[in-house]
């Protein structure tokens, strides 16, 4: 008897089999994006795999025959970007095979809005009336031209104090970036310095002038003279239709001046895909808006497509449950429901404690009994609004000799020794940028502020040649360091030292100044050396220099860091520094009111939902543990009418009655049981005096 095939039930082979392993809302997400018929907006829930969905849109889009020198990436950092490249080879290469490679290597439009911003500006240079040449300033390099244009009008010497130079620039960052008119900016985030208004738009101007006069751009200019490019028709035109697709990710992030940047590349929508969550917007403080998100998808006469993710991958289901808890009470927002598969019957805890003592030891002991039962130290991580709130938790870890990194804190390039080695280079590189030049000068044993400041002088004067160093008659003290230095300028201006030698050749020279500047010379050398690994994987000092400034490491040896004999210890980062990132187990610190909303945090609506949005952000880090610590009293220092007192605190208003079921309440010490009553025990030694008397001598 001849045997009858039975026909397949498993249907039509998958046409996008590199797409099988996302769930339907993800797969959505991605085919969606491919079609480019219109704007796409992708709401990725907290954990929901935004990422992943991000790298399988590219992937598809390659996979399919989109050119990758037509698609244009935009991340918040360029880690991200680095980070989504290896995914998209990798799914792109269960497609493709080999061809993967040379496809994704193609794809060189893929980075932060600034660095994407800094290489067009080049490419432009000649039709927007700037210097291709520009070197960019960091923050504090900013800060430090902005005080000198300060000093130069005589604001420095003003009856009442004049706003100092971080606060300047940013007002001046605000007005640029939220695109609002300056006394709107001082009505609303610097009302202090309103009555400045009329001094602070002459400052600005000046400062403008300086950075042309110089040939620099600070981060802002980056985005604003890239959005004032695209106001041109024909150049907006021309380099819109150089990219087929535009990809943003982190969308709830962006300011005024990075959607208008958006709009002008594609007004119609067409091949523009944005990624985020309302619900993690959190950085106003930056100039984010979370505006853009939410009216993304009226802002097309075809108003985009909205998929919305909602299967979290991160968490355990109780923790998913709350957050939406906490965030369904928000204003305005978009509708979505986290869920996941991963069940558990521990619930998120809210723990009540005596006070900020009380919340040290209470995490403390948690921690080590997780750290026994095989959770690491790294596993776990403590939140906090502001970075200060840590302070009596970091007592408690040192006291018990408990390892710990901090984030939120300084930045590499804050570190003196790294901005000094920076500063040769810049000048070497531009030596009309007044900032570089009077840091590197002064470093020179002899040369103070008012001899820098006539050789930089007189370099401007001479073109910006170096070759006005030769005729420069230095001071005494510095006549013996003077020659190197010329020597060392001359040499990196010229190249006779290929890249990346030339950074070994100015730490060689910058050895003996650091050890005469810093006591800790040996502690600071290692960031150095970490300078010029990073410098070997860059093809020159100019994409050096403007990629460190854009995107810099976050590691100092001058920040609270690990010492060097432990492999595992504990995160402490501020909520910003955490987004993003995932631990087994959280602590959230302080969630009451005053520090979550933060006192300062509550003029408005728009902050108090800020807010909102910063403790769900730091619930949805949690992985498996979520512990919301409440201190029920603060002890305040030093107040000249009340002096020292205890302050009492309240529940964050973000966790109101009605959210109590879905969390497990507790306090910290659980109350003992009473003991049965009985002969009174003799009361137990407090402090052995005697045996610590004896362990001195053993």
């Amino acid at each position: 008897m001849t045997a009858i095939p039975l026909a397949s039930d498993s249907g039509p082979p998958d046409p996008r089999p590199h797409l099988a392993r996302l769930n339907p809302q993800q797969r959505r997400a991605a085919e969606r994006a491919a079609a480019a018929q219109g704007p796409l907006l992708v709401i990725a829930g907290a954990g929901s795999g935004k990422t992943n969905t991000l790298a399988h849109m590219v992937a598809t889009l390659i996979v399919e025959g989109a050119d990758p020198r037509r698609l244009l990436l935009l991340t918040f950092s360029r880690r991200a970007a680095g980070e989504m490249m290896r995914r998209v080879e990798r799914i792109a290469g269960e497609a493709m095979g080999p061809a993967a490679r040379i496809m994704t290597d193609a794809l060189t439009w893929a980075g932060t809005f600034h660095a994407v911003g800094a290489r067009i500006l080049r490419e432009h240079a000649g039709r927007i009336g700037i210097d291709p040449a520009f070197t960019i300033h960091d923050r504090e390099d900013s800060a430090d031209l902005m005080n000198m244009v300060r000093h130069e009008l005589g604001f420095s010497g003003t009856e009442s104090r004049f706003p100092t130079k971080g606060t300047c620039l940013a007002i001046y960052s605000r007005v640029v970036n939220a695109e609002i008119p300056l006394a709107q900016v001082l009505g609303s985030s610097f009302p202090w310095c309103a009555g400045w208004e009329a001094e602070l738009k002459r400052l600005f101007s000046a400062y403008v002038e300086a950075k042309q006069r110089q040939s620099v751009l600070d981060y802002d200019d980056l985005l604003l003279y890239w959005a004032h490019m695209l106001d041109d028709a024909t150049l907006a035109a021309e380099i819109g239709a150089a990219f087929d697709h535009v990809l943003v990710d982190e969308y709830q992030d962006t300011n005024r001046l990075q959607e208008r940047i958006l709009l002008a590349l594609k007004p119609d929508g067409r091949g523009l895909t944005v990624v985020g969550d309302d619900a993690q917007s959190i950085y106003s403080f930056r100039a984010a808006t979370v505006r853009n998100i939410l009216d993304f998808p009226s802002r097309f006469a075809q108003p985009a497509e909205v998929v919305t993710l909602e299967q979290n991958h991160r968490s355990t289901q109780p923790t998913p449950g709350a957050a939406n808890a906490v965030i369904g009470l928000a204003r305005e927002r978009f509708t979505k429901n986290l869920w996941s598969d991963r069940e558990s019957t521990e619930k998120p805890r809210l723990v009540t404690v005596g006070d900020e003592t009380a919340q040290a030891n209470c995490i403390v002991e948690r921690i080590l009994e997780n750290r026994e039962a095989g959770l690491a130290l790294k596993q776990q991580a403590v939140l906090f609004r502001t970075s200060h709130h840590s302070g009596p938790l970091e007592v408690e870890l040192t006291r018990r000799n408990i390892p710990f990194v901090k984030f939120g804190g300084l930045k590499f390039l804050d570190a003196a020794h790294v901005k000094d080695v920076l500063a040769v280079l810049r000048y070497a590189e531009n030596p009309r940028d007044r900032v570089a030049g009077f840091r590197l000068l002064q470093l020179v044993p002899g040369i103070g502020p008012t001899t820098a400041g006539r050789i930089v002088d007189a370099v401007a004067a001479a073109g910006g040649s170096l070759d006005a160093l030769a005729a420069v008659s230095p001071p005494p003290r510095a006549a013996d360091a003077w020659p190197a230095t010329v020597a060392l300028l001359s040499d990196l201006r010229s190249g006779a030292a290929d890249w990346p030698a030339e950074l070994e050749r100015v730490r060689l020279w910058y050895e003996p100044h650091l050890e005469r500047l810093h006591e800790d010379a040996r502690m600071r050398l290692p960031d150095l050396i970490q300078l010029e690994q990073i410098a070997a994987h860059a093809p020159s000092r100019q994409r050096f220099l403007t990629d460190l400034t854009l995107d810099p490491p976050d590691a100092t040896s001058d920040e609270a860091g690990v010492p060097l004999k432990d492999e595992d210890y504990l995160i402490l980062s501020t909520i910003h520094s955490a987004k993003g990132q995932e631990w087994k187990a959280v602590f959230v610190l302080n969630a009451v009111d005053g520090c979550m909303p933060s006192d300062l945090a509550t003029g408005s609506d728009a902050e108090i939902e800020e807010e909102r949005r910063l403790l769900y952000v730091a619930m949805t880090r949690a992985k498996d543990q979520l512990h919301v610590m409440i201190p029920q009293r603060f002890y305040v220092h030093g107040q000249a009418a009340r002096g020292d007192r205890h302050v009492y605190a309240s529940r964050t208003r973000f966790i109101p009655h009605a959210l109590l079921d879905r969390f497990e309440l507790a306090s910290w010490p659980a109350a003992a049981p009473r003991a049965a009553a009985g002969p009174r025990a003799a009361p137990a030694v407090t402090v052995d005096v005697a045996a610590r008397m004896r362990d001195l001598w053993r």
